[in-house]
C-alpha cells in the first residue's frame, strides 16, 4: 500500500503562526521535501523536529521527482513544504502533486498561512473576487501581452514582486492601468517590519522614487470598473494601442492585439497612427 503525500503550509514570516497539526505532521512523516533545505532546517530546529530533508526545487529533474514518487509507492509518507506559506501554488511542488494524483497516491493538505489571501484581506479593496497573477513576465513583449489580457479584469489582481524590480513594475502598471487605479502594497507580512501602503498607482510610483523598496511585496491592484456594456470607441482603442507601443510593442503588433480585443480592423487602427 502506498504512503501519503502531505502538502504542508508553513509560516510566511512569523514562526509563531505554526499550527499544532503542522507540527504533528512534520514529526510523523518519513521524509520532507523542501524548496530550500537550509530554510526548512531552521524551522525544524526551532521546534526540535529531526527528519530527512530532500531538496526539490524548480531545477530538479524528472528523475528527482520519480525517486520521491517511488518512495511513496513503496509505502513511505512524505510532507512537502516551501520556504514560506502554502507549497504547490505557483511553486515547483505542483509537479509532485500532479504525479501523485496520476499514480493514485493519497494526497492530504495541512493548510497554513498564505501571503496572497493575507494581503487581499488587509488591502482595503473589494474582496468578493480576486485573481492571483504571481510574478509578471520580465521580457517587455510577454509582460505587455499579460497586462493586455488583464486590461478589462474587474476582479482585484494580486501580484508578487521582488524589491529590486518593484519600481519598474509600478511604472508599467501605472502606464497601462492609469495613475488613478488604487493599489495596496503589502510588505514583509507577519514580520517585524510589516507594512501596508494603500495608494493610487501614481502615488506609489512617486513614493518609491524617493524611498528604496525593501523586503518582499504582494501587490493588490484594484480591478476595472464594471460597466453595463457597450463597445469601445476608436479613441479608446487607440489609447490601448499607444500604451502597448509605449511598453515596447511594434506598432503593427499593437494594432493587431487591440483589433483582436475590440473588433476594429487592424488596418483602420494602423491608419490612425500615421
Amino acid at each position: 500500500m502506498s504512503g501519503t503525500f502531505y502538502v504542508i503550509g508553513t509560516p510566511i514570516g512569523n514562526l509563531e503562526d505554526i499550527t499544532l497539526r503542522q507540527l504533528d505532521t512534520l514529526s510523523a512523516v518519513d521524509f520532507i521535501c523542501a524548496e530550500d533545505t537550509r530554510v526548512t532546517l531552521k524551522l525544524l530546529n526551532r521546534f526540535e523536529i529531526k527528519k530527512q530533508l530532500v531538496s526539490f526545487h524548480e531545477h530538479s529533474s524528472k528523475a528527482d521527482a520519480q525517486r520521491i514518487i517511488d518512495r511513496l509507492i513503496a509505502g513511505e509518507s512524505c510532507g512537502i513544504v516551501t520556504d514560506a506559506g502554502m507549497p504547490c501554488i505557483s511553486d515547483p511542488g505542483e509537479v509532485l502533486v500532479k504525479l501523485c494524483a496520476e499514480s493514485g497516491i493519497d494526497i492530504k493538505v495541512v493548510p497554513g498561512p498564505s501571503a496572497v489571501v493575507s494581503a487581499v484581506a488587509v488591502s482595503g479593496l473589494s474582496t468578493r473576487r480576486f485573481t492571483f497573477e504571481g510574478f509578471l513576465p520580465v521580457p517587455k513583449k510577454e509582460r505587455s501581452e499579460r497586462l493586455e489580457k488583464l486590461r478589462n479584469e474587474t476582479a482585484v489582481m494580486v501580484f508578487y514582486e521582488a524589491p529590486h524590480k518593484l519600481k519598474t513594475t509600478l511604472a508599467d502598471l501605472a502606464q497601462f492601468f492609469g495613475g488613478d487605479r488604487r493599489i495596496s502594497l503589502c510588505r514583509e507580512l507577519t514580520k517585524i517590519h510589516e507594512e501596508v501602503l494603500r495608494l493610487t498607482l501614481a502615488e506609489a510610483v512617486a513614493y518609491y522614487s524617493v524611498n528604496e523598496p525593501k523586503g518582499e511585496f504582494v501587490l493588490v491592484l484594484e480591478g476595472a470598473q464594471e460597466t453595463s456594456g457597450g463597445e469601445a470607441t476608436i479613441e479608446q482603442a487607440m489609447e490601448q494601442v499607444s500604451r502597448l507601443i509605449a511598453m515596447g510593442e511594434k506598432p503593427t503588433d499593437a494594432c493587431k492585439a487591440v483589433a483582436r480585443e475590440t473588433g476594429f480592423r487592424k488596418s483602420d487602427l494602423y491608419a490612425k497612427l500615421q
